[in-house]
């Protein structure tokens, strides 16, 4: 009959704490032990243990027994604890080592099999190892960031000038005569005289983008409505739709993909290096009040200096209430801020960022500020 043990090993992780505006700064609720579950990103685990999430770099930097301290899966257990006046953190992982197995069991060989000490692989009788077959874990590790929360605005919808999207090759006309297209159905689009591309975007007029504090118009929203595909050049070109968001109608705005900036998809989260002070002026997510997981824009973008990677603090603005002690008739005063949560910018245009709410203490709402940590 076979049996398994199960070892445990602990990786050391250390982190000094520095002075000045760099200092870690220890959650003060936090666990002494906790277990990686499902749907856990290191951004998470780290606030388990980190007033500021984004000082995992440090977190992690003193580890040198392992190549990549990011791999860190469900099931595993971190652990804190105070040595010699530092904060230390461990990680447990269950690994599962096979000594004995049933000879009648098929022959499954896993990767590490070898390094667990697995000595009886199956023999022919001139003493050749039998082919057996291969087993990988597709276990994952844990995401560095909710990556699924942000894919489907990473490259759409788009923030666009005033006159770009309006001077953008249209929709003139519907194959079959349809007044609305849809996935698999066929346009006809005027104003592409030398196509660059084969894939292109249809958009409609979104929101506009109003700074809260100067009534400045930032920029507009270029809406995503469908993608497709140039089949036939030609004034009207004839595009077929490989995908639809929406049903696309008559006077909707067809632009090229190749004018779209390098998206990245990999992102360290960190705080800005120059003082950042801006809004929450709308919401992509399609909700009223903002939590968790929920992409926002703010009216700060790259001529402000934000990047991919960004961190904010957010505030809920506090309100103005009556003192009815004060002295004076009608008294009232503003009560502080809050601080409500924290952002992500993913996204960042010339003048507005779609950013990611990556912790929510409460109710978040459009017109809250938003601040360098």
């Amino acid at each position: 009959m076979a049996f398994r043990t199960i070892l445990g090993f602990i990786i050391p992780f250390f982190f000094s704490i520095s002075a000045g505006a760099d200092e870690i700064q220890l959650n003060p609720s936090h666990p002494d032990q906790y277990t990686v579950v499902e749907g856990d990103t290191l951004w998470d685990i780290s606030g388990q243990f980190l007033n500021h999430p984004w000082q995992w770099p440090e977190l992690w930097s003193y580890n040198t027994q392992i190549k990549n301290p990011h791999l860190i899966y469900p099931g595993d257990t971190v652990y804190f604890s105070m040595v010699n006046g530092r904060p230390q953190l461990s990680l447990s992982r269950t690994e599962e080592v096979y000594y004995q197995r049933d000879p009648n069991a098929p022959c499954v060989i896993q990767e590490d099999d070898s390094v667990k000490g697995r000595r009886d692989f199956a023999e022919s009788d001139d003493g050749k190892v039998i082919p057996c077959i291969r087993e990988t874990s597709l276990k994952e590790a844990v995401k560095l960031i909710p990556a699924g929360a942000i894919s489907q605005f990473l490259s759409s919808p788009r923030v666009v000038g005033k006159d770009e999207l309006n001077n953008a090759p249209y929709v003139v006309d519907m194959a079959g005569e349809h007044l609305i297209a849809g996935a698999g159905d066929r346009l006809y689009v005027r104003g592409i005289s030398r196509p660059d591309s084969l894939s292109y975007t249809v958009y409609r007029t979104g929101n506009t983008f109003i700074s809260p504090e100067t009534g400045e118009i930032l920029g507009y929203e270029a809406k995503y409505i469908a993608d497709a595909t140039l089949q036939q050049e030609g004034d009207p070109a004839t595009f077929s739709i490989i995908k639809a968001n929406s049903d696309i109608r008559i006077g909707d705005r067809v632009m090229d993909n190749m004018a779209e900036q390098e998206i990245s998809l990999n992102y360290f989260p960190r705080p800005p290096k120059n003082s950042i002070k801006g809004n929450i002026i709308s919401i992509l997510s399609g909700v009223t009040q903002i939590g968790k997981n929920d992409v926002v824009v703010i009216d700060k973008g790259i001529k402000d200096g934000l990047l991919p990677g960004h961190e904010l603090d957010i505030y809920h603005r506090g309100r103005i209430t009556a003192d009815a002690y004060s002295g004076i008739k009608n008294a009232t005063v503003k009560l502080p801020d809050d601080l409500a949560g924290v952002l992500m910018v993913f996204r960042p245009f010339e003048r507005v960022s779609y950013a990611l709410v990556m912790k929510a203490n409460q109710a978040i709402r459009v017109l809250d500020k938003v601040q360098t940590p």
